[in-house]
């Protein structure tokens, strides 16, 4: 049975990677897309090069699905666009509370239990949804590639974005910390974090991107001001290399995590945060708080 949804807040935590019997698409009501996304996930098997602590997947548990199946990823995807085109879909219980300002297909994002850039599939899955895209006159329904960013220097990757950069695409890019300490306490990875800096300002200088950035409280502590100084400088750096940064989305924890001593900001810390963001950078900032 479906699950209802009784608040603005639980709609935005309803963040299930499921829809119907499908395998790869499903879809949720963003707080940061403003409305309808429908996501593709390419890691069904949860494999990811971050373990960050605020993820909510469960990565201890992986699912037996390995591979993507691109006919049937077509095939989902065929499914459920006559339902967001013409706002079928807000008849389902699921998205039936949906706010008349929030009842719009905004994107098909390229988001879910892993860094969608790392499947073998996805320049084709991109290509897919191109066409689909275009064979269903999708006109102002964005594609959007939510991506910590690590793999962006692929040429691969880079022949997927050069796609996207011609068909309403926009490039979602994390970055969490300002210094190298911070970054691997919060991501745990082994990826350095001047790669990640590096593929962002390559991939800033041939498009305008959004900056995606989470900050929380780990074991208790925000992020010192040092560290959100440090934030602040990696931000200039971009642009002062030639990068274009249309926008920062500074957000916190909303949905649990799989790590119990990753809490999320108050709103006031929030907002101060993003103030400061505003004043060091110059750059548009927009906040997502925990709650709504």
């Amino acid at each position: 049975m479906t699950q209802g949804i009784g608040s603005l807040a639980d709609l935005f935590r309803d963040h299930r990677r499921s829809f119907e019997a499908n395998r790869y698409v499903y879809a949720v009501i963003s707080r940061r897309s403003k409305g309808l996304s429908v996501g593709i996930n390419l890691n069904p098997d949860k494999a990811c090069n971050f373990d960050c602590v605020y993820c909510q997947v469960d990565r201890r548990t992986p699912l037996a699905v390995r591979e993507v199946d691109l006919m049937q990823l077509r095939k989902e995807l065929e499914a459920i666009i006559p339902l967001a085109k013409s706002g079928a879909i807000f008849t389902l219980e699921r998205f039936r509370h949906t706010p008349p300002n929030l009842r719009h297909w905004n994107d098909i994002a390229f988001s879910g239990d892993g860094e969608p850039t790392a499947a073998p599939e996805f320049l084709d899955a991109v290509r897919l949804v191109v066409d689909l895209k275009r064979q269903h006159q999708l006109v102002g329904v964005k594609i959007v590639v939510l991506t910590n960013a690590t793999l962006l220097h692929r040429p691969q990757v880079q022949r997927a974005l050069a796609l996207l950069d011609q068909n309403e695409g926009e490039i979602w890019a994390k970055l969490d910390a300002g210094t190298e300490a911070y970054y691997h306490q919060i991501e745990r990875t082994r990826v350095p974090f001047q790669r990640v800096l590096d593929n962002l300002k390559l991939a800033a200088r041939a498009r305008p991107i959004v900056i995606q950035s989470l900050f929380l409280r780990w074991h208790g502590q925000p992020p010192s001001q040092q560290e959100i100084d440090a934030y602040c400088q990696r931000l200039c750096e971009i642009v002062e290399a030639g990068g274009r940064i249309q926008l920062v989305q500074v957000y916190t924890v909303a949905r649990e995590p799989a790590e119990a001593a990753a809490c999320p900001l108050e709103d006031t810390e929030l907002d101060a945060l993003a103030d400061t963001v505003r004043r060091r950078t110059g750059l548009p900032v927009e906040a997502y708080y925990a709650g709504h």
